[in-house]
C-alpha cells in the first residue's frame, strides 16, 4: 500500500510578516518550506475531544499554523482532568472543555480560528458537522463513537487520524477508505460492554496523552502537506512501561460493503438503554443510616464496593468489602445469596449491572447504591476526595 499521499490541502496564497517569523522554523526545513506551511493555513482540521488526546492534539495544531479548529465537546473541565488535559487549568474548572481550550490556543496562537460544537456527536449531526472540515481527528474514548467518526468519515470521504489510550498503552493510525482501511477493518465487531474500561475506570498515565497525541498530530500534519509517509495501512502501538513502540497492519477487507447511512451505534456496539426504575436501590442517605444501624448491631447485611483496586485506593465507605464487577460477573468471587447486600460503584452504573446479575441468579435481597461513591462524597462525606 503505497502511504505516501497526495497533499490534501491547496496551500493558501501567502503568509502575512508575522506568519512567516512565526513559523520560520518549518520554513528553513527544506522537506517542509514555504509552500507546507501555506497548505496549514489553508487547513480546516476538526478535533472530537478536548480531553486527554485532545489537549496535545489541539495545541500542536494551533502552534503547527493550522488555519482553521473545530472542538467537538459537550463536557466541562473537572478538576480530574488536569493530570493530563493540558488545555485546561484550575481556573477553567466548571467551564465548558470546548470554550477553555478556545481560550487556551488563542493565548498559543491567535492566528488561529477556532470553530466550537458545544454537543455530543452522534449520528444526526455528525455529517453535517464533518462536511466543513479537511481532516478529522479522533480522540473520543468510547466505542460507539468511534465507529459513528469512521463511517461518517467514509460516506464524506474524509481522511482521519485515530488516537486510542488506556493506562501505560496507546495506538495511533489513519483510516482513508479512499485510500486503504477503515477503523471497521480494524476492529469489525465492537468488544462486549464493559470488557474495556474507559480512562475514569481504568486509569490513564497523563504523560501517555502527550505522547500518543503528538504522534496524531504528525500524521495530521503530513496528510495535509503531503509530506512523508503516513501510518494508512498501519498501527502503531506504544507502550509507555516498556517504551516499546511496535507496527502491525491492516489492510482494507475485501468483501466489505461500503457505509453509505450512519446507524444507532450503542445498539451496534451492544449497549442498550437500561431502566433503573424498578432496580431496587437506596440513596446515600439511606445507606449511611443503614450503616448506622449496622455499627450498632439493630441490622447485619454486606456493602459491596465493585470498582477496581485504585479507585478503591483513593476514597472508600467505612465498613465496605472490595469485590471487582468482573470478580462477581465471571464467578470468580461469589456472594451469599442469603446476605442482604448492598452494592456500589463510582457512580451506580457498574453496581446496577452487578445487582441485575445477582437478582437474576437468585439473589433477592441484593440493592444497589445510588449515585456510588461520588453521591455518597457530595451528601455524606464531603471532605474525602473524588475522582
Amino acid at each position: 500500500m503505497d502511504t505516501t499521499l497526495e497533499p490534501l490541502v491547496a496551500p493558501h496564497p501567502n503568509l502575512t510578516r508575522e506568519e512567516t517569523e512565526r513559523y520560520s522554523r518549518h520554513l528553513i526545513i527544506p522537506e517542509f518550506g514555504l509552500d507546507a506551511q501555506k497548505r496549514l493555513k489553508n487547513a480546516k482540521v476538526l478535533v472530537i475531544g478536548a480531553g486527554g488526546l485532545g489537549s496535545p492534539a489541539l495545541l500542536y495544531l494551533a502552534a503547527a499554523g493550522v488555519g482553521t479548529l473545530g472542538i467537538v465537546d459537550d463536557d466541562v473541565v473537572d478538576l480530574s482532568n488536569l493530570q493530563r488535559q493540558v488545555l485546561h487549568g484550575v481556573a477553567n474548572v466548571g467551564q465548558s472543555k470546548a470554550a477553555s481550550a478556545e481560550e487556551s490556543i488563542a493565548r498559543l496562537n491567535p492566528l488561529v480560528r477556532v470553530e466550537r460544537h458545544e454537543l455530543r456527536l452522534d449520528n444526526t449531526n455528525a455529517l453535517e458537522i464533518f462536511a466543513g472540515y479537511d481532516l478529522i481527528v479522533d480522540g473520543t474514548d468510547n466505542f460507539a463513537t468511534r465507529y459513528l467518526v469512521s463511517d461518517a468519515a467514509e460516506i464524506l470521504g474524509k481522511p482521519y487520524v485515530w488516537g486510542s489510550i488506556l493506562r501505560f498503552d496507546g495506538q495511533v493510525s489513519v483510516f482513508w477508505t479512499k485510500h486503504g482501511p477503515s477503523y471497521r477493518d480494524l476492529y469489525p465487531e465492537a468488544p462486549p460492554p464493559g470488557a474495556v474500561p474507559s480512562c475514569a475506570e481504568g486509569g490513564v498515565l497523563g504523560v501517555l496523552c502527550a505522547q500518543i497525541g503528538s504522534v496524531m498530530v504528525n500524521e495530521a500534519v503530513k496528510l495535509i502537506t503531503g509530506i512523508g509517509d503516513t501510518l494508512l495501512g498501519r498501527v502503531l502501538i506504544f507502550n509507555a512501561l516498556e517504551m516499546t513502540w511496535r507496527e502491525i497492519k491492516v489492510r482494507r477487507d475485501p468483501s466489505a460493503q461500503p457505509v453509505t447511512e450512519l446507524t444507532d451505534y450503542e445498539a451496534f456496539c451492544g449497549i442498550v438503554p437500561v431502566d433503573n426504575v424498578n432496580l431496587p436501590s437506596v440513596t446515600a442517605t439511606e445507606l449511611e443510616e443503614l450503616l448506622r444501624q449496622r455499627e450498632s448491631g439493630v441490622r447485619d447485611f454486606d456493602l459491596i464496593d465493585v470498582r477496581e483496586t485504585g479507585e478503591h485506593q483513593i476514597v472508600s465507605i467505612r465498613g465496605s468489602r472490595l469485590v471487582p464487577k468482573n470478580q462477581i460477573l465471571t464467578g470468580e468471587q461469589t456472594l451469599d445469596l442469603n446476605r442482604e447486600t448492598y452494592v456500589h460503584c463510582k457512580v451506580g452504573g457498574r453496581s446496577a449491572d452487578v445487582v441485575r446479575f445477582l437478582r437474576a441468579n437468585g439473589h433477592r435481597h441484593a440493592y444497589n447504591v445510588e449515585g456510588g461513591i461520588i453521591e455518597w462524597v457530595r451528601q455524606v462525606e464531603p471532605d474525602k476526595p473524588v475522582y
